[in-house]
């Protein structure tokens, strides 16, 4: 009972727990140099949807730190904000420094909190990152300091590097390397077996799909076209696609057919008739709305014509996994699509099952991917 009660006590004073007493010096992903002036108490966020990536490190309250925050998190993934705010109310009472992109992120608002650092994304398009040059120096100038991270851009390759910054700004580095070696391991039961592996299929990840009728966005070689390359497989339309995102006719698609469809789901429960045309994945999804909301998606134009649709070889994934370190589990579950056999011993659901087990506030509820019904 003593030992319960002392490890209660540290969980609950875990969060005012400062980096360092002293300013402290570190280099962010985006390759600036950056001086902290610890200790960390009160930290703004360019994103709001870093939440559940502070809950890896923040075990105790991940918003105890959080003044201010962007605004995108209840708008863009409105299911996971609630699980968020059921659990930690607080997190509706923070203030909103602005809506969804930089342009409409308020300086003022967020000197206005007082912060002692500000975390932003390499290049997120929903609010201010590393490009923001003037709000860079208008915090700057505040006495802000800000540091950049990145789980989208280069997702498997800058999610380490971002995970052992934040870990060394707010003092949770005993954490961060925690997670890291979860990370790591889960990662190299995918690469392992992909050394043995002498044929990729051509993939075809299509972007937001349902978020307009026409087709197709797709992934280049960034984000979660990243993703396809880690899993075995050949971005079919990668080196076409300059930067992130591109679009790719319905013509070119049918020319250029891939082995495997996958398509991005931006759709949350409860589905209206506007998000009707949208994958729906993610927290508190059935399977059954999952596989249902995939199967009508497949019904457009172009679309349903592609042989791996009709031959069943048709996946959806959520898209939300482009933006955290749980990105690792949307690589196994590529991984076994792409490779059925050779990850035939693979459960990626168990890892995602971990995952929240040991590094979110709750337990997972929901499915993040899912296939045609059978």
């Amino acid at each position: 009972m003593k030992f319960r009660l002392l490890a209660v006590a540290l969980l609950v004073l875990a969060p005012l727990c400062p980096a360092s007493a002293e300013p402290f010096t570190v280099t962010d992903i985006a390759g600036r140099t950056v001086t902290v002036n610890g200790p960390v108490s009160r930290i703004i966020l360019g994103e709001g949807r870093f939440l559940p990536s502070l809950a890896i490190l923040e075990r105790g309250n991940p918003a105890a730190r959080v003044v201010g925050m962007m605004g995108e998190f209840e708008q863009l993934d409105p299911s996971t904000y609630r699980q968020y705010v059921e659990k930690f109310p607080m997190i509706a009472e923070i203030p909103l420094l602005g809506k969804s992109g930089s342009s409409s992120f308020s300086v003022e608002s967020a000197i206005a909190v007082k912060p002692d650092l500000a975390i932003f994304g390499m290049s997120s398009g929903h609010g201010p990152g590393a490009k923001s040059v003037e709000i860079l120096a208008q915090l700057e100038a505040a006495g802000v300091p800000t540091i950049v991270i990145d789980f989208r851009m280069e997702p498997l390759i800058n999610t380490p590097k971002s995970l052992e910054l934040l870990g060394k700004v707010l003092g949770r580095e005993r954490e961060a390397k925690e997670f890291l070696d979860f990370y790591r391991h889960e990662l190299e039961r995918v690469e392992s077996v992909l050394r043995t592996v002498t044929t990729r299929p051509d993939v075809f990840m299509e972007s937001h799909v349902g978020l307009r009728d026409a087709c197709c966005n797709a992934f280049g070689n960034a984000v979660m076209g990243r993703f396809i390359d880690f899993a075995g497989g050949h971005n079919i339309f990668g080196d076409r696609i300059p930067g992130a995102v591109g679009t790719i006719s319905v013509e070119d698609l049918l020319v250029n057919q891939p082995d495997i469809y996958v398509g991005t789901a931006i759709g949350n429960v409860p589905v209206t008739e506007e998000t009707g045309k949208r994958i729906v994945l993610g927290a508190k999804v059935s399977p059954e709305i999952g596989a249902a909301s995939l199967e009508t998606s497949t019904h457009r134009q172009g679309v349903s014509d592609l042989t791996a649709v009709r031959e069943g070889r048709a996946y959806g994934l959520w898209h939300h996994f482009y933006n955290t370190p749980m990105s690792v589990v949307a690589v196994q579950a590529l991984a076994k699509w792409f490779h059925p056999e050779e990850f035939a011993g693979l459960d990626p659901r168990t890892t995602l099952e971990t995952f929240f087990e040991r590094f979110q506030p709750f337990p997972v509820d929901g499915v993040y991917w899912t296939g045609l019904p059978q």
